[in-house]
């Protein structure tokens, strides 16, 4: 399986290399519009990110479990924005 770090990295390229800003990512990936992510919308974020099917599902839950900080379950944006924002200091 591939490791934390390396899922990481291929979140970040998708957000950076294909949008303007990771609002923009954001927004692009809450298909509802109802200002979070669900577990669904998050492993359309790890498809793109080219995440294996096989992991998809356990990797959204971690992503979840680790960055949401309300308990709803989801992640909204000020979640997404502190994970991409740690996700960038870990890159470097």
């Amino acid at each position: 399986m591939a490791s934390k770090k390396k899922i990481l990295k291929k979140i970040q390229i998708v957000i950076t290399n294909h949008f303007n800003a990771p609002e923009d990512a954001f927004n692009f990936f809450d298909n509802d519009g109802n200002g979070t992510l669900s577990k669904r919308e998050i492993a359309t974020l790890l498809k793109q990110a080219e995440i294996s099917g096989f992991i998809r599902g356990m990797v959204s839950s971690k992503l979840i479990e680790g960055y949401d900080k309300n308990g709803d379950e989801e992640v909204n944006w000020k979640e997404f924005k502190s994970a991409v924002d740690e996700i960038a200091k870990k890159s470097k």
